[in-house]
């Protein structure tokens, strides 16, 4: 079956081995059509590209997806191998019903796995989870998606959390199917669980920079009350932007043998953070403690500042889907709809990021202006 659980989905996930410079269409081959045989007409992949190329080029909705489909000329329905009506030699665009019945019941697991990027080789992975809010019902919670990022901005894949449950049972299933040998994983007080971290370092061979907080109260208590003020290892760092002022002190401590109880930990860390606010002087200090299982020769501190910096990444990732894309707006709600849209979105962000785009929205407007061409060499779409 497919590792994702939030709702039904029979179909086992593809594997990821051999993906690896593999265009976008090729990978799609490996995703299972979840149509029965008898009264297909429009081939899966095709749809599949289609949907992504619509939102590449600033489609936010199934009716703008289909309305992009429509409008899409011969030589573009060619390049995504739309259906070929042999007897008048033209392609033949599905409706928007059609995509949004193919779309919302494509495995969202494997989906996900296949439109990211992989995290080999990559020095750092965030986890963390955003909720659709437009997704929520009377008699239903918004759909919530957890989603994995690497230090440089790309989504390396996601998974829909079951409604009953929360992200710590989602978390070694999102990350199982990748290779993150020596990679650093890093979240929110949320998943600084014991499991996570024997699963991470045991059978994962992964690095973990776990944030603590009041949620494990015995270990937030014994992080605070290490001797912090003896520290000499130490990172300062300074910048501005957002119309703030920031300066970031990053202390860390080994903690082999003094009897903090976690599987693994070598190192603790302390984060202070300054910030001033430009216009109105208004100045708000918070501390964050963490703890690692690198040692002070594998993790300095400014190792360890860079390496939390990107786990505040991901929040820039979630702003993006929730201004950009309007996914907070959204009411696709039916079948696996916000978790493949949200894949499709995912897949925007990681190829325009690719290509140089510092502003998504600034890249998605270049994409506009010649919609039925620009968003297919963006996907990497062979003529």
């Amino acid at each position: 079956m497919c590792r994702q659980s939030a709702t039904a989905c029979l179909v086992k996930s593809p594997p990821l081995a051999g993906c690896s410079g593999l265009s976008l269409a090729e990978r799609l081959v490996r995703l299972p059509d979840p149509r029965r045989r008898r009264g297909v007409r429009h081939p899966f992949v095709a749809v599949l590209l289609i949907a992504a190329s619509a939102v590449a080029a600033g489609a936010r909705s199934y009716a703008a997806i289909g309305q992009w489909a429509r409008s899409a000329p011969q030589q573009t329905l060619a390049r995504l191998g739309a259906r070929l009506l042999t007897s008048l030699n033209v392609r033949i665009a599905p409706s928007g019903l059609t995509i949004r019945r193919i779309v919302s019941a494509a495995c969202p697991g494997g989906l996900a796995d296949l439109m990211g990027e992989a995290p080999t080789g990559a020095p750092a992975v965030a986890v963390d989870g955003k909720s659709a809010r437009g997704t929520r019902t009377d008699t239903a919670l918004a759909a919530h998606l957890l989603s994995a990022v690497t230090a440089t901005g790309r989504v390396v894949s996601q998974l829909r959390v079951p409604d009953k449950t929360n992200e710590i049972s989602a978390f070694p299933a999102l990350l199982a199917p990748f290779d993150l040998t020596n990679t650093v994983v890093t979240a929110d007080a949320l998943h600084t669980q014991r499991e996570h971290a024997k699963w991470l370092v045991e059978v994962k061979k992964a690095h973990y920079l776990l944030v603590v907080r009041g949620n494990q109260p015995n270990l937030h208590a014994a992080v605070r009350a290490l001797p912090w003020q003896e520290v000499t290892a130490r990172r300062y760092d300074r910048g501005r932007g957002h119309g703030r002022r920031e300066t970031r002190s990053v202390r860390t401590l080994t903690v082999t043998g003094l009897g903090l109880d976690f599987p693994h930990v070598v190192q603790a860390v302390k984060i202070l953070r300054h910030r001033t606010n430009v216009k109105s002087g208004k100045a708000t200090r918070k501390t964050v403690y963490a703890i690692t299982d690198m040692t002070a020769r594998e993790a300095s501190p400014q190792f360890i500042g860079r390496i939390a910096r990107s786990q505040w990444g991901i929040e820039a990732v979630h702003h993006v889907r929730g201004t950009t894309f309007a996914e907070d707006a959204s009411q696709i709600r039916t079948g696996h709809g916000p978790e493949t849209m949200a894949t499709l979105r995912n897949l925007a962000i990681n190829r325009l990021r690719e290509h140089g785009h510092t502003s998504i929205a600034a890249g998605l407007r270049e994409m506009s202006y010649e919609p039925f061409t620009r968003p297919l060499d963006l996907l990497g779409v062979a003529p």
